[in-house]
């Protein structure tokens, strides 16, 4: 596929303005616009109206900024590394397999590191993988000096015994090694690196590599890759897929710049869009103009008037921009073929204004057409169960601890884990040189020396949370709760609280306040409140391994994983009703939901009665810990029963009717079922 120019300055042939929008109010409309084919794209999209093609044996790519395997930053690159693995175990023996395309990064982000020496890559992951050269492409794309040049991708493949891997390189996008600017809250494949890329450009190059690269193979002109026939694109970072895939094929075709064969084969892959939370849809005001003409080029202008979105309202006037911002996921959202989310109870949620942002009622419309669908996410009952060799590497980690293995059949000798795990907070408590020796970069505050409790301890319910320090996982709303339960609920014994995750001061500082608040009353009860800031994986396993109860306040999860994690070792949940978890935590038969769910403005989830009893989230939390304190006081029996289902209950991709059987129908026939 030939692109030209391959340099030219932003000037007449391309966007000129700050604003898009500028230009749009100075071009006639129509003047450029270069078919009505280009405006009624997206209508056809959300109506479904083009035929789901026949595919015989599945060769998938999953475009994926992130991987488990190499760039883990968080649920996005499990699933692009499980999904995957789990199907190719189950449908590779019959011909039908999933590749992944991510890029790769070189570079360190002082967290996160990545190298290739010679032929060998080690991810940030520390799994390393022996590379082969499989060609070279040309991406242009808007360079320094505001000018667009052709930019050389090396693009590589790789087999870890579990999936195809297809890296592309480029070390002025892909690099992670960190720029002083770059904001403290970004980190791994999210950094704004030192030659000044963040992580919308980086994404929009991206998609741009994945878009040339496949107009070169079946143009034939990349003989050592075959096209894939589904692409799969996982979530906002490869948004722009779509827009490219449907739209630039057709003007450079119009233009002679493509031929036909390739044009009508790149358009007719179906392209389906993850969701995993609206609330990231890759926004870059700043850079909107510059990330439009990085992907359209000389297009941009007449593909911008021809653009028009499925559902025009007073934000989303274009597939290609919200308001005046460039939007990449809504692109894809717009155009792609087919949309899934990462639970069904989320999908409901997305479809309401709160939850769906400016594509509510588009994402309402395409679930009342049939191609937007939620599957629940998978995990892999192996790594996340416990496993006796992670607890002995933690004994051995934090020296003369002595945490036990055990399984549904066994799950008495959890109770030894708490006797355990009260033993190292005091120790931690009370050990400086320990502390430092152990966990020298987690911030603990205020811990209190609490072994006397050890021997008592199955008296004592102990709650934990240990997700990220960010407004999401609702650690202000967890506060509020535990001084209403501590205020209202007559306790046996006060449980033990132990809070605390990586993340920003905000909500460290939420927590830390509960804990005063609380020892101005009751410093009783304070003594077993444990708050931290940090993350160690060994801590935060043993955490799981002691507790009775994981909260998980969210004010929305999508999916959620870490309620599989507890689940998985014998630890109830006790959750919001909302996203995923409503999908995944039976209430009172393997967790604890609350009754209602409020989002800012309305009432998702609940009854009109029990909101008159429940005002908003905190009441609603707050209740759902009493029920849970209850049920460990009163009812032992079940509180086991409860523990043991939800150690057996098994969310592997590939179980009996599990979601790698969904995508496979999905793939198959453009419907789940």
């Amino acid at each position: 596929m030939k692109h030209k120019p391959e340099r030219g300055r932003i000037g007449s042939s391309l966007l000129s303005k700050h604003n898009y929008k500028d230009y749009l109010k100075a071009t006639p409309e129509g003047g450029e616009g270069i078919s009505k084919y280009l405006a009624g794209i997206a209508k056809k999209q959300c109506a479904a109206g083009e035929k789901w093609p026949r595919i015989d044996k599945i060769e998938a790519w999953m475009i994926s900024s992130e991987t488990a395997t190499f760039m883990k930053v968080g649920g996005l690159g499990v699933v692009a590394t499980e999904l995957p693995e789990a199907f190719n175990r189950v449908f590779a023996p019959g011909g039908d397999r999933i590749s992944v395309v991510t890029p790769l990064y070189i570079g360190d982000t002082s967290h996160k590191k990545a190298t290739l020496r010679k032929n060998v890559y080690t991810g940030a992951e520390n799994r390393s993988v022996i590379l082969s050269k499989a060609g070279e492409i040309s991406v242009p794309f808007v360079g320094k000096n505001r000018v667009i040049q052709k930019f050389k991708v090396k693009v590589y493949t790789a087999d870890d015994g579990r999936c195809n891997y297809i890296f592309l390189a480029n070390r002025r996008f892909f690099s992670v090694t960190t720029d002083y600017r770059n904001p403290g809250c970004l980190d791994g494949c999210y950094v704004f690196n030192k030659l000044g890329i963040n992580e919308v450009e980086r994404f929009a190059f991206f998609s741009k590599s994945v878009f040339v690269l496949l107009a070169d193979i079946l143009s034939g002109n990349f003989p050592a890759l075959k096209a894939p026939n589904i692409l799969i694109a996982n979530d906002w970072h490869s948004g722009a897929l779509a827009g490219l895939c449907k739209y630039l094929s057709t003007y450079l075709e119009s233009q002679g710049r493509m031929e036909k064969m390739p044009a009508d084969k790149i358009r007719a892959i179906p392209i389906i869009h993850l969701i995993h939370h609206m609330g990231y849809q890759g926004w870059d005001y700043k850079n909107t103009v510059k990330i439009l003409n990085s992907l359209y080029e000389d297009a941009v202008k007449p593909i911008l008037l021809s653009a028009e979105p499925c559902l025009k309202s007073l934000r989303v006037e274009k597939t290609l921009a919200v308001g005046d911002t460039y939007n990449q996921a809504g692109c894809n959202i717009q155009l792609a073929d087919r949309l899934v989310t990462v639970s069904r109870n989320y999908a409901q949620e997305v479809s309401k204004k709160e939850f769906g942002y400016d594509f509510a009622e588009l994402l309402a419309l395409r679930q009342k057409n049939e191609n937007f669908f939620g599957i629940v996410n998978g995990y892999d009952k192996k790594l996340i169960a416990p496993k006796a060799d992670k607890i002995e590497q933690i004994n051995r980690y934090f020296g003369g601890m002595n945490f036990v293995c055990y399984d549904e059949k066994n799950i008495e000798a959890k109770k030894r884990n708490k006797k355990e795990f009260i033993r190292l907070i005091s120790k931690l408590a009370t050990d400086e040189a320990f502390k430092q020796e152990t966990l020298p970069l987690v911030n603990f505050y205020k811990f209190e020396d609490i072994s006397a409790l050890a021997e008592q301890c199955e008296r004592i319910p102990m709650f934990c949370a240990t997700s990220r320090l960010v407004e999401q996982k609702g650690y202000d709303i967890a506060a509020e709760a535990i001084i209403s339960f501590l205020n209202d609920y007559a306790y046996k014994e006060a449980p033990i609280w132990i809070l605390g995750g990586a993340g920003g001061d905000s909500y460290f500082e939420c927590l830390t306040k509960l804990k005063d608040k609380v020892a101005a009353k009751n410093p009783e009860a304070a003594k077993r409140i444990f708050v931290f800031r940090g993350y160690k994986d060994g801590f935060a396993y043993a955490i799981q391994l002691a507790s009775d109860f994981y909260m998980m306040p969210c004010r929305f999860e999508p999916c959620g994983l870490t309620q599989m994690e507890a689940m998985a070792k014998g630890t109830l949940p006790v959750a919001m009703s909302t996203g995923g978890l409503v999908d995944t935590i039976e209430d009172g038969i393997d967790g604890f939901r609350t009754q209602v769910f409020y989002g800012e403005n309305e009432l998702v989830y609940g009854t009109a009665k029990e909101a008159k009893r429940l005002k908003n989230n905190i009441d609603a939390f707050a209740d759902v810990l009493k029920k849970s304190a209850e049920v460990f006081e009163k009812e032992p029996e079940k509180l086991k029963k409860m523990a043991i289902n939800a150690m057996e209950k098994d969310f592997s991709w590939d179980v009996e009717d599990g979601s790698v059987y969904k995508y496979y129908n999905l793939f198959k026939t453009g419907k789940i079922a």
